[in-house]
């Protein structure tokens, strides 16, 4: 499978090695100087002066011989949620929906071609599916996402495709152009997406997308369950029902606010 592409821009190489670091910190929860460069492909020495640096300016801590992520991340990323309206507007919206089918329910938005959990919720059958707050996702890989993708502006959308590819998640994950295209069409056909284990093997999840009062495609709802709890039907009709009305109810609340 061909790697996602960069971006064809001008960066900075050494902004970009920052960031990989960061990233690969918060994937490892946590890591020691040789791991991150191995795992990084960087010299050692290059990445422990940037570890330094990120741990004088307050974005990093060392705990022995491991550094982590610093809770100045958890500063900005607080104020961003609080600024950001989607977030505000979704959080009862998301909450209520765990509650009424007593599954993980979700919010996510797209960012730079991938998909961003803005917020989430358990209800009483919920299960941990190892997502979090502010995580980054393969739009083609997901329900949420695969919602987002078949709403977005054409252009747009081949744009986002070109860039990340289809890189598998798992052996049920589409990797083909035109099976994707026609799994799209499917779902603005039905007006949801259907994700069967192709990011995680043993979860379905069922999303619906959330349009402005412009037509503006603000992001996606979606519900999580174990397979398990479904039988060789592609959805619950509940679920779509809870989901159909949930995304309503935030499109209002965005309209009006």
């Amino acid at each position: 499978m061909t790697p996602p592409k960069r971006p064809e821009r001008n960066t900075i190489k050494s902004a970009e090695k920052l960031f990989r670091i960061v990233d690969t910190l918060v994937e490892l929860e946590g890591a020691g100087v040789t791991e991150l460069a191995d795992h990084l492909g960087l010299p050692k020495s290059s990445v422990h002066n940037y570890l330094q640096t990120m741990v004088h300016g307050g974005y990093a801590v060392k705990k022995g011989e491991t550094y982590h992520a610093g809770l100045r991340f958890l500063t900005i990323g607080g104020h961003l949620r609080e600024q950001d309206e989607a977030f505000q507007l979704s959080r009862p919206i998301v909450e209520d929906l765990a509650e009424q089918t007593n599954e993980r329910a979700q919010f996510i938005v797209e960012e730079n071609g991938r998909g961003i959990f803005i917020h989430r919720a358990a209800g009483e059958r919920a299960i941990d599916a190892g997502t979090r707050i502010g995580k980054r996702i393969w739009l083609h890989s997901t329900g949420a996402g695969k919602a987002i993708l078949a709403h977005m502006d054409e252009d747009r959308r081949e744009a986002v495709l070109d860039r990340w590819g289809l890189p598998p998640r798992t052996e049920n994950t589409i990797t083909d152009r035109a099976r994707l295209d026609a799994e799209l069409e499917w779902i603005r056909e039905q007006g949801y997406a259907v994700n069967d284990e192709e990011g995680t093997i043993g979860l379905r999840t069922v999303a619906v997308p959330v349009i402005g009062p412009e037509d503006e495609l603000i992001g996606a709802l979606s519900v999580s369950r174990p397979s398990r709890r479904l039988n060789d039907e592609r959805c619950s009709p509940e679920i779509v029902k809870a989901l159909s009305g949930s995304a309503n109810e935030l499109e209002l609340r965005v309209a009006y606010s």
